[in-house]
């Protein structure tokens, strides 16, 4: 069967909002103008989410599901989702419903214009913390002030995407993926839509701080070197002020040998100084060898422990 559209959801512990999010699809894809599949992505789920992905199988059959064999992390099951995908339109949302299923259709009209990236950017954060909103303000920012492409502000995973990207990206096998710079980097047509993001509608939020800092690490050391010629630059600033203080210190032993300034407590800000910029170094040049390494062990992204709905193909 040759579907037109594919709905790539990834799920993680969401037992209490999967019943909703199928409520909020279904008048979603009896709308669209062809085929439908959606795709639900188990990702290690310790609750009943894969349990009642089965019934949502059962009761419709345009829906599919993958079961990954342990919680590979967001992006993979994406990544998963993208792998199995056989719509010649793919939109990508999470399934804690702060991506509105309902802008899928103005997302489709965008495609209809001649876009094949549609990606869905963040004008407001309902019901979260100052603290997410600052941290995510200043990430992106940031980020795209140090990577090599033109990655869009305030975007997350929440896009339709043309089967031309989705076939571009497939072929990509790099493990510590950042999904929306990969997308900004394969090019076309791409556009946004603007839109107020939801808080969750039940449930405990999955992207922890760690997880949120482990992604938004991916997405610069994916997309940028700069942070090496940072290093590089601490290196030289304090190779000069080493020679600085050589001097001043020469200076002060010959005109004020008295000095409070000359002895051991400046030996030892400079011992701590100089240890510190070589730390920091070695954690930046660490990041990008320990990706290396990952890379160079050729392991498959994820392994998947049950699949159905694709029998049709």
């Amino acid at each position: 069967m040759q579907f037109r559209y594919s709905l790539v959801i990834p799920i993680f512990n969401e037992e209490v909002t999967l019943k909703e999010l199928y409520h909020r699809l279904k008048p979603v894809m009896d709308n669209l103008d062809g085929p439908v599949e959606l795709i639900l992505v188990n990702d290690g789920s310790h609750d009943r989410s894969l349990e009642l992905m089965q019934e949502l199988h059962q009761q419709d059959g345009r829906i599919c599901y993958l079961s990954l064999a342990r919680n590979f992390g967001h992006q993979i099951a994406v990544t998963a989702g993208l792998n199995f995908a056989r719509g010649e339109i793919i939109v990508v949302l999470d399934g804690d419903l702060q991506d509105p299923p309902e802008l899928i259709p103005a997302m489709v009209e965008k495609w209809r214009q001649g876009y094949q990236v549609v990606y869905a950017q963040r004008t407001q954060r309902h019901r979260e913390g100052w603290f997410k909103r600052f941290t995510a303000y200043v990430f992106y920012r940031l980020l795209k002030q140090l990577a090599d492409i033109d990655i869009p502000l305030d975007t997350g995973d929440f896009c339709l995407m043309d089967r031309c990207v989705v076939k571009v990206l497939n072929t990509m096998s790099e493990r510590n993926r950042y999904i929306r710079g990969l997308r900004s980097w394969v090019g076309f047509r791409q556009t946004a839509i603007l839109y107020e993001r939801d808080p969750r509608f039940a449930g405990e939020v999955k992207y922890t701080f760690r997880k949120s800092w482990t992604l938004a690490i991916n997405g610069l050391v994916s997309f940028s070197i700069v942070p090496l010629k940072i290093s590089t630059y601490i290196g030289l600033f304090s190779a000069l002020m080493a020679i600085l203080m050589a001097i001043l210190i020469l200076y002060w032993r010959i005109v004020a040998p008295q000095s409070s300034l000359v002895g051991f407590a400046t030996i030892f800000v400079a011992i701590f100084f100089l240890g510190a910029v070589q730390l920091v170094s070695i954690g930046i040049l660490g990041e990008y060898i320990g990706r290396i390494y990952e890379e160079v062990k050729g392991r498959p992204l994820y392994t998947l422990s049950e699949i159905a709905g694709f029998e049709q193909e």
